[in-house]
């Protein structure tokens, strides 16, 4: 594995010779702009394997994107390379349809210390709630970011991550949007603790995640990328773009259901992604993404 080889993955062409809040944001934001959020390879037949030279190779040489055990396996690996003091920490992701959080943690994030102060990093959380910054580890200070406005809530050792939700324009109104994003104005993200993990202990999430009937990653095919003003999210055949804070407070949301033989045109001109395997699009769960 070669740090230029990954910096040219993600059109990194900046200074890395000082491990400093400026450096970490900036690499930071060019990885989510260039690795996608995504799921595909459970929808072509292949395993997601939680390995890290596995995922550099799928990532940085093959051009993919990946999910949370993956990208942010993957920066962690970067940041360690640049001289950051970082640590593993594992979530449990908010489900709004149940009003709860997850039973076991599935979701993978990162801790940085960095000049006497902690930062989350989380690259690895895809769609409208990914964060666009390291957001410094302190509670009930809002964060304000391109996306929205995050901030964490801590209760008895648990952190709490939350964003405020700008109001949406969605012009063809006539495409169905997630249950309740009219009414919703702030959404829980995820929750944790700052207990040190190690990417062993993911191993029987990931593997479930991937396989079980029920979880949203078998139930939903997912692929998203931030760009420099928003988002596109391809999710089943729905194809979304948001534009964020486009007037007024309020994000442009676009959408429009793609037939079967704009996806792979699709996933090469929006997220540069080029399947080996044949592509079969799913989204049966009622779960939202949005």
């Amino acid at each position: 594995m070669d740090i230029k080889e990954y910096f040219t993955r993600i059109s990194y062409q900046g200074s890395y010779d000082k491990p400093d809040l400026a450096t970490l944001t900036d690499v930071f934001q060019h990885h989510i702009r260039a690795v996608p959020f995504e799921n595909l390879s459970i929808h072509c037949g292949e395993s997601i394997e939680l390995d890290l030279e596995a995922t550099y190779n799928k990532i940085v040489r093959k051009n993919r994107g990946g999910w949370c055990m993956e990208n942010n396996h993957l920066l962690s690996w970067v940041l360690k390379t640049l001289g950051y003091d970082v640590t593993l920490l594992g979530s449990k992701v908010y489900v709004p349809e149940y009003d709860a959080y997850a039973d076991e943690i599935d979701h993978l994030l990162l801790k940085v210390a960095l000049d006497d102060k902690s930062f989350i990093v989380d690259g690895g959380f895809g769609m409208a709630y990914q964060v666009w910054q390291p957001m410094e580890l302190i509670s009930g200070t809002d964060q304000p970011q391109t996306p929205g406005v995050f901030r964490f809530q801590e209760e008895s050792g648990v952190w709490y991550l939350e964003k405020v939700k700008r109001k949406q324009w969605v012009p063809n109104q006539s495409v169905s949007t997630s249950h309740n994003v009219e009414k919703e104005v702030c959404r829980r993200v995820y929750l944790f603790t700052l207990q040190p993990r190690d990417i062993e202990e993911f191993r029987a999430r990931n593997a479930h995640l991937q396989t079980a009937p029920d979880s949203l990653f078998v139930t939903k095919s997912i692929c998203s990328l931030q760009t420099a003003d928003g988002i596109r999210a391809l999710v089943g055949w729905k194809y979304t773009e948001i534009k964020y804070n486009y007037r007024d407070n309020m994000d442009l949301v676009e959408i429009r259901i793609l037939a079967d033989e704009e996806m792979e045109k699709t996933l090469k001109e929006k997220f540069n992604i080029t399947l080996d395997k044949k592509f079969v699009p799913i989204n049966t769960s009622r779960l939202s993404l949005f």
